[in-house]
């Protein structure tokens, strides 16, 4: 919206007394500025809007009055803070401060706005699974086969919108892979397809599933964000993208703004998620923002980078499939189910240990910053 604004003064100015004067709002037509102006923007109405939230969610009674997952099992011999009563659906406030903040600041184009539908869709189904639990105040929501069902259909139809289209279809098409700088498979609607849908919904769940502890899904985006800020920006610049052999995407330099937001937006929110958490993201939030992660990661043809900037979210998504295949496993093979982990998420299995909530999620950050510099350093090395 400013960018239009600005070049609409700058049009109507040209010529005039007014134009040595507005001449400065050239600015706006910088993307570093733009993401910049985006993600402060979204920090200072998630900090502003963050106490009014939480008081909304109360009053509404959004609060987790039930026993997570976690607390259900028992001998949590860490976790010394009881969590009832905290308000969730939080995710509202980082869905509604990005999209606000891309829309003010973005040159709309159609990643942009395939972007931001898809991360309003996804928040409408984390939202539908919230309100299931907190109105039968039990940890079980909607069934998980729905949820599935829904981001399968979401991702085939982004798969799909970007074949359909000329100039894009070479984003589902082609598939480029880390440290390699051709396209591994060519012409390729199938295998690429899958990859579009496997990467959304795979990322969505992933960082719904790391979503257990105070801080910890909201700082691995934070640091994953980091990556894909200079990614964006890359496959959005013809110079870079030719120096640095990668793909590069006409109009992907705008998902820098919107990146940029959900960095903004993720670190305003986190300063009320940190430990002890005022308010929790919820589905609303955790399946919307590992979805635009994903849909980012394909709109840049890069979903394997995600595969590796996102980690920790690979890792907590591992554990839960290795302990719940092993368990079915061995149940049907020796009559018990058998389990690799004391409990799934994987952080939840460090909590069993008697690791202090803060302690294991100070560590899954650090282990995220070597992974972010991993995804980092395939830019040069290819």
């Amino acid at each position: 919206m400013l960018y239009y604004l600005s070049l609409s003064l700058l049009e109507r100015c040209e010529g005039t007394q007014w134009e040595a004067t507005l001449s400065g709002l050239r600015v706006f037509r910088y993307i570093t500025f733009r993401s910049a102006g985006a993600a402060m923007t979204a920090l200072l109405l998630s900090l502003w809007l963050g106490p009014r939230m939480i008081v909304w969610l109360k009053e509404l009674k959004f609060g987790q009055h039930y026993k997570d997952k976690a607390e259900e099992t028992g001998n949590l011999k860490a976790r010394v803070l009881d969590k009832k009563g905290t308000p969730t659906m939080g995710g509202l406030l980082v869905v509604l401060v990005l999209d606000l903040s891309t829309l003010l600041w973005a040159q709309w184009n159609s990643l942009i706005i395939l972007t931001l539908l898809s991360l309003v869709v996804l928040s409408a189904l984390g939202f539908y699974d919230d309100y299931l639990k907190v109105t039968r105040q039990n940890s079980r929501g909607a069934k998980s086969q729905a949820k599935l069902w829904v981001q399968c259909v979401l991702g085939g139809f982004i798969a799909l919108y970007l074949w359909w289209m000329p100039e894009t279809r070479r984003i589902v098409t082609d598939v480029m892979v880390p440290f390699y700088k051709y396209p591994v498979l060519q012409d390729s609607l199938f295998a690429g397809g899958l990859l579009v849908v496997a990467t959304i919904v795979g990322s969505s769940n992933a960082v719904n599933l790391t979503d257990g502890l105070d801080g910890l899904a909201t700082g691995c985006t934070l640091i994953v964000c980091s990556v894909f800020l200079v990614f964006t920006y890359v496959a959005g610049n013809a110079r870079f993208a030719a120096y640095l052999q990668v793909p590069m995407v006409p109009g992907a330099g705008e998902l820098t703004v919107f990146t940029a937001a959900l960095f903004g937006a993720c670190l305003g929110f986190l300063w009320h998620n940190c430990h002890p958490a005022e308010v929790f993201m919820g589905d609303t939030g955790s399946l919307a923002i590992g979805g635009a992660l994903g849909i980012v990661a394909v709109l840049i043809r890069q979903p394997f980078v995600l595969f590796i900037a996102g980690g920790v979210f690979v890792l907590e998504a591992l554990s839960v499939m290795l302990q719940t295949g092993w368990f079915k496993y061995t149940r049907k093979r020796y009559g018990t189910g058998r389990r690799i982990f004391l409990m799934a998420p994987v952080h939840h299995h460090f909590e069993h240990l008697g690791w202090p909530e803060s302690k294991v999620v100070t560590r899954l950050y650090i282990l995220g910053v070597l992974f972010a510099v991993i995804a980092l350093s395939t830019l040069k090395i290819r």
